[in-house]
């Protein structure tokens, strides 16, 4: 019996020295005895008050392993107007354990159609929920599996593997059309061969006919509408992914996400300093969806002077937007009667009615060009307010929209009819009657390119021409390399679909230099903020972010505000300079790529020049 306990003690020995030495190196290789007594002596001299708090943040926290992807989680959520969209959740192993670090929720590229008609809006609807339920299942699957394991801080790294990620989802969507097409071909009877009919005598020319008149009676004819540019289902999935690792990899560095944007931007070197994009705030509508007779002015939209804070601006711009629901909700002055009991009213007295748009500005319900800008006129006088000095107005005409393919022609006005050329002087007549408008976006659609080289010339050392649904995808902006096209001087870009943080820096510095940048919201925006982080660490000139009501724009706008004031408390805050306008021709630009031409000066500041450059305009 001895001898047998004997031999288990020994055994037991044995084993408990062999774990002591498998300890001892397993510590030593991590060098586990040299840190804990450097360790405990930096704390006995320093005797915190929460010394376990102490190790743990200070000390414990550093050694450990960088974060790393453990799983991200796509779910179906609404937006601001109840309408599906996606939600990513990113979750992290830290400290050996996964923990939920934050979510983001990304705005779908559908428009908004007020008055669609019901077939159509039941086919969007369907698109939209296909659409969100295959990001989702990417999500979950598939990018979950690709990711997991990866540092969120190299952002590179994450958008790469997105990319090949969804040129692979690509390919196999052309594939698989491919497929059908020819599965269809091969159901579909080969019908046998038909006699032609004779051809029909060549028409005789009557007496007296002049040859050509008819050619000189008919106007050029329109470009026929550009396919729609195809969008994958579920590539939203790509977008959020991507943003979603980007606040994700801030949050783990107690950063600002616009300040982790900026860094990729800059090549991880921090700039001294941010601007807060310039405001572009939308105060009326007069599309084609609102109820008055003018369709031109999709957005009346207020810039204020770039020497006002964004808190000045914001509170500037509500005071007008209170005068407007006040004038809206005044009743008229009662119309003088005559001797025969008609009305004699004159035109502006009628009853104005507004109601609160998706893009969160009042529509309202006017008839001529002319009213919405002197509404704003009135309200400024009234105010203190002078338009062309503490602020100045854009419009977005939303061209595509106001096409009659029909009669080939633009319907500014209800029953107003003109084409693309007289457009271009409707434009040019406005900005010389009303010379505090300083931008006009998508005063065309993308296919009128003549008319869109024609008004760039015309006004673009005056007023900014802005692309905006007239422009490409990002995605195909950066394919081509071309953001030329149409010609203009600002381009409005937007996170959507398959756009990851490294497209947007790529694009922001393709258009450096070229053109201004305006960072803006879709139609339907969700509660997420995001995006102005964007705005601000991409370092854009503008951005439009609709009216200011409506609680997932309004968010937007306070979030705008609080970065300003942690780039005040951390004197980083950078100062907008005066409205520049790019103006160059296409002699100009080679001139300025030749190493022995002298540099181009392509500023016109607005309160200096605005005169003169009237005279160059008339003079061209």
């Amino acid at each position: 019996m001895g001898e047998e306990g004997g031999g288990r003690s020994c055994g037991t020995t044995k084993e408990l020295q062999k774990l002591k030495q498998q300890a001892m190196e397993y510590y030593r290789e991590n060098d586990v005895p040299r840190r804990l007594e450097e360790l405990l002596n930096s704390t006995f001299y320093l005797q915190p008050a929460d010394v376990y708090g102490h190790l743990e943040a200070n000390y414990f926290s550093k050694l450990a392993k960088p974060p790393t992807i453990y799983k991200i989680v796509g779910k179906n959520v609404l937006d601001g107007l109840g309408l599906p969209t996606l939600q990513v959740e990113t979750f992290c192993t830290i400290q050996n354990f996964p923990k939920n670090i934050c979510s983001v929720v990304i705005s779908t590229h559908f428009e908004v159609h007020e008055s669609a008609v019901p077939e159509l809006a039941e086919a969007e609807e369907a698109e939209r929920a296909s659409a969100v339920s295959t990001a989702v299942h990417w999500v979950n699957g598939p990018i979950t599996q690709e990711l997991q394991g990866l540092a969120p801080t190299d952002q590179v790294a994450v958008d790469h593997l997105l990319r090949i990620f969804f040129a692979n989802k690509v390919q196999e969507d052309m594939e698989r059309k491919e497929l059908e097409k020819s599965l269809e071909d091969s159901t579909v009877p080969t019908p046998l061969p038909l006699i032609p009919p004779p051809s029909p005598p060549p028409p005789t020319k009557k007496k007296g006919q002049k040859q050509g008149r008819k050619d000189i009676i008919t106007e050029k004819p329109i470009q026929p509408a550009e396919p729609v540019e195809p969008v994958l289902c579920g590539s939203m999935a790509i977008g959020a992914v991507s943003l979603a690792v980007a606040k994700t990899s801030a949050i783990l560095g107690n950063n600002p996400l616009y300040l982790n944007i900026a860094l990729l931007r800059h090549n991880q070197k921090q700039p001294s300093t941010l601007t807060v994009p310039l405001l572009m705030v939308t105060l009326v509508s007069c599309g084609k969806s609102s109820p008055g007779k003018l369709n031109l002015m999709k957005e009346v939209i207020c810039v204020p002077h770039p020497e006002l804070t964004t808190k000045q601006g914001v509170e500037m711009l509500m005071e007008i937007q209170k005068n407007i629901i006040k004038i809206i909700e005044t009743p008229p002055p009662p119309k003088a009667e005559n001797k025969k009991g008609q009305d004699g009213g004159k035109r502006g007295q009628q009853q104005i009615t507004g109601k609160m748009s998706h893009l969160g500005c009042l529509t309202i319900n006017y008839d001529t060009i002319e009213q919405p800008l002197l509404l704003l006129q009135g309200i400024c006088a009234n105010l203190g307010l002078e338009l062309g000095t503490n602020l100045h107005l854009a419009i977005n005409c939303a061209g595509h929209e106001l096409m009659d393919y029909s009669k080939g022609k633009y319907e500014v006005m209800m029953g107003t009819y003109k084409s693309a050329a007289e457009m271009v002087d409707l434009y040019v007549d406005l900005i010389n009657r009303y010379p505090s408008i300083i931008a006009l976006i998508d005063p065309f659609r993308k296919e009128d390119s003549e008319e869109w080289d024609s008004i760039y010339n015309a006004l673009g050392s005056k007023c900014y021409i802005i692309a905006e649904t007239a422009s490409k995808s990002i995605s195909k902006l950066l394919e081509h390399g071309n953001i030329n096209i149409p010609k203009s001087n600002g381009l409005i870009i937007k996170h959507t679909n398959q756009t990851t943080m490294s497209d947007l820096v790529e694009i922001t510095n393709l258009a450096d230099s070229k053109k201004h940048i305006i960072f803006g919201s879709t139609e339907g925006e969700s509660s997420d903020d995001s995006l102005v982080d964007l705005a601000v660490g991409l370092g854009v000139r503008f951005i439009k972010l609709g009216g200011l009501s409506r609680g997932e724009r309004v968010t937007k706008y306070n979030r705008l505000l609080t970065i300003e004031e942690e780039l005040v408390q951390s004197g980083t805050l950078g100062f907008n300079e005066e409205h520049i306008f790019f103006y160059f021709n296409e002699e100009a630009e080679k001139a300025a790529e030749a190493p022995e031409a002298e540099p181009l000066e392509p500023t016109f500041p607005t309160k200096v020049v605005e005169e003169p450059a009237k005279t160059q305009a008339s003079s061209a």
